[in-house]
């Protein structure tokens, strides 16, 4: 859940490697520190606090090194403090790490290295990593006393074959001063390279204004850099060869151009995104169309089960999915949290699917249940906005959403893009299985080419909507309310109010009121209510009606024919179909959740305890 950045080239490493954790921000952090080869030693600079922080100290300004690590850490072992922040050293200095996931044997590691002398200075799981590096540094050099760039791979492989948790690793050494080591396993890490130059980061967008070619490493494979060279190595230390990929995002949709906020940039940005989205693969006469997914007739009939598995609003995503799939299909589908599936022994064997579904592609859950579910013989699916992400890699099938990068930790662009993607997804099956009528998935193949305009449409709320929210924002409890697809939506907008607003909410299918929350409901409580599918709005706006007769105020919102007279606010959304209803349906509680967060004066973009990508189970 941390940021890590490494450069190794001919310019002075510490302003690059500030760029990019100043970009990485968004992922979420307590500390972070920098690390740099100088003349004969490593430097090191750290505290909690801010990267601008950081950048301020006098310290940083000493560091004139080519060769530097940088990270930003969300603690998890050990408080926010200077000892606990990376980068971290061995107790001779000759080795320098970054480190983003979790050691789960770290306290058998430490005990041993213990045993052997060291000493540690931090509560760190992080720490015992150099150490152990040099203990099987000493080692070696017992053996044959050589300072080869050899030696330094194997005594980080050997280090990394004691490990056992996730990993994203950069090392540098005094010792090897013109080198550095990257390595992963279950955390992400890629490699930017150009000439004379190596940038190394978790996230593309960090280093993205610098190269646009990428290397990404499989698990426990080992890459030693120089500046103007590079070498790949699997973990018997076999040399291997890696293909780059050419990374094709604007660097500048990664800035704010313009906009106060990342968050509310990506929400405008929903019309290019679902459009880059939707791309070639929809059109109303022809098939659609997913090349990357040769699934034949026959092997789509076997299909008996599907499941959609990822995590937050990936999974609002999903359950959105799950009625386009079955009404389309008529193949049952399941939609499960990825933190729980792998623990309640699901159904799983080869006539079932599974879609797997993450916006950053390195969803520490959902890859979990990715490996179970191929363990058990599934066909799985990958959808990702992150070309190269570990999820990617793992899927039998990767498709993406082509929503571009997103900053804000809380989802908005990528969201709205993973429910189309699901939507076409079904189309494309259903076509090849030739169930639904030719007609209705002509009708929707139509509408959805006609989203990006509707969406803009649905933009002419923000004033109200803001209004709205000068409003309500010092409530300490709001309730989201809808019927079918509509409660999708209403999971979805609670979420976003409590990730950057800190309010508390809570949604529920409009017809469970009565059976309990509505205990819950007292004069002056904000309820917001979706009404989209005509099938079940008269019997949603009689649920809503109890919850008024309580004395809530209400904020709807809806595209069908209601007595709006009855409510305290109502915002009308463009018409469209029902399947397509959550990708209009979300933006208004998108703005809503942003501007309480406004008038509450935090950090939109950075919500607190947040990280954008979940590398951690």
């Amino acid at each position: 859940m941390c940021g890590i950045v490494g450069y190794i080239g001919t310019k002075k490493a510490c302003p690059i490697l500030l760029a990019g954790l100043t970009r990485l921000e968004y992922r979420g952090y307590d500390s972070a520190g920098i690390s740099t080869i100088e003349k004969d030693c490593i430097k090191i600079v750290k505290d909690k606090g801010r990267v601008k922080e950081l950048e301020n100290k006098k310290e940083i300004k000493d560091l004139q090194g080519t060769v530097g690590i940088a990270h930003t850490r969300w603690a998890t072992h050990g408080k926010p403090s200077k000892e606990n922040a990376h980068p971290h050293k061995d107790n001779s200095n000759t080795f320098s790490v970054v480190h983003n996931g979790i050691i789960e044997n770290y306290y058998d590691l430490r005990n041993l290295l213990e045993e052997n002398g060291y000493k540690f200075y931090s509560e760190t799981d992080t720490e015992v990593i150099p150490n152990l590096i040099h203990y099987y540094y000493k080692k070696e050099l017992a053996i044959n006393n050589e300072h080869t760039v050899q030696t330094f791979l194997r005594v980080v492989r050997n280090a990394c074959l004691d490990i056992k948790g996730s990993y994203a690793l950069e090392i540098i050494s005094k010792d090897f001063p013109e080198y550095m080591i990257v390595v992963r396993k279950d955390s992400p890490l890629v490699i930017g390279t150009c000439k004379d130059e190596k940038y190394i980061s978790s996230d593309i967008p960090a280093i993205l204004s610098y190269t646009r070619d990428f290397y990404f490493l499989n698990d426990l494979e080992f890459a030693v850099l120089k500046n103007d060279d590079i070498k790949f190595y699997d973990t018997n230390l076999n040399q291997i060869d890696k293909k780059i990929s050419n990374i094709e995002w604007d660097a500048m949709s990664s800035e704010k151009n313009g906009y106060e906020d990342f968050m509310l940039k990506e929400i405008y940005e929903q019309p290019t995104a679902i459009r880059e989205t939707i791309g070639s693969r929809i059109s109303v006469d022809n098939k659609c169309e997913f090349e990357e997914l040769p699934l034949t007739k026959k092997e789509l009939e076997n299909i008996d089960k599907i499941y959609i598995i990822a995590c937050g609003t990936a999974m609002h995503a999903g359950l959105a999915g799950k009625n386009v799939i079955e009404k389309l299909c008529r193949i049952p589908t399941e939609v499960d949290i990825a933190s729980e599936f792998r623990y309640r022994d699901p159904i799983i064997n080869n006539r079932t699917l599974s879609i797997f579904i993450s916006q950053s592609g390195e969803t520490a859950d959902t890859i979990a249940a990715l490996k179970l579910a191929k363990k058990s013989g599934s066909k799985t699916i990958a959808i990702s906005n992150v070309i190269g992400s570990s999820i990617t890699r793992e899927a039998d099938y990767s498709i993406y959403t082509h929503a571009g990068p997103e900053i804000a930790v809380a989802s908005t662009k990528a969201y709205t893009s993973q429910v189309i993607l699901v939507n076409m997804l079904a189309i494309y099956f259903a076509e090849i299985l030739e169930k639904s009528n030719k007609e209705e998935i002509r009708n929707l193949k139509k509408e959805i080419l006609e989203l990006p305009k509707k969406i803009g449409e649905t933009f002419n709320c923000a004033e109200r909507i803001k209004q709205f929210a000068k409003k309500i924002y010092q409530e300490k409890d709001v309730f989201f309310l809808g019927r079918g697809i509509d409660e999708t939506v209403a999971k979805e907008g609670s979420l976003k109010l409590k990730e950057i607003s800190y309010i508390h909410s809570e949604s529920y299918p409009a017809g469970e009121l009565k059976h309990g929350p509505i205990a819950l409901i007292e004069s002056g409580i904000t309820v917001i209510g979706i009404l989209t599918d005509k099938l079940l709005v008269d019997k949603t706006v009689n649920n809503i009606q109890e919850v008024i007769t309580r004395g809530a105020r209400t904020l709807i919102i809806t595209n069908q024919n209601v007595n709006y007279s009855m409510f305290d606010e109502v915002i009308i959304i463009p018409k469209v179909n029902t399947f397509l209803s959550p990708i209009l349906s979300i933006i208004p509680l998108q703005l809503l959740a942003y501007y309480i967060s406004k008038e509450k004066g935090l950090d939109v973009d950075k919500p607190r305890n947040l990280a954008k990508s979940v590398t951690v189970e």
